[in-house]
């Protein structure tokens, strides 16, 4: 049992400086991007940015779309398969697959 008169030593926060940038994410457009974690409590779809960077160093959307024949004529063609691929996949981490696939057919 504890007496009254310990006291334990307080922790320190997990996140002791929550202003520390996320580094090495690939620039888009030509613009810098620069992920931080001082929003509070803030939500956002910022995990896809890390999802993003993972899936472009270890092309796995490049890998899948190497095992799918492409029949389209390349000169009229503006999406690689492997765009494809990762704007699927992108989506569908992100939650919204399931209702992009519902407005794709009601068009």
């Amino acid at each position: 049992m504890l007496k009254p008169s310990m006291s334990f030593p307080a922790r320190p926060p997990a996140m002791v400086d929550p202003t520390l940038p996320l580094p090495g994410l690939s620039s888009v457009a030509g613009k810098e991007i620069v992920a931080r974690f001082d929003g509070g409590q803030l939500s956002s779809d910022g995990g896809l940015l890390v999802l993003r960077e993972i899936e472009q160093r270890l092309k796995v959307a490049e890998r899948l779309a190497a095992c799918i024949d492409d029949p389209r004529d390349p000169a009229s063609t503006v999406h690689t398969i492997a765009d494809i691929i990762r704007f699927r996949l992108l989506m569908i981490a992100a939650g919204v697959g399931v209702m992009y696939k519902m407005v794709k057919f009601e068009i």
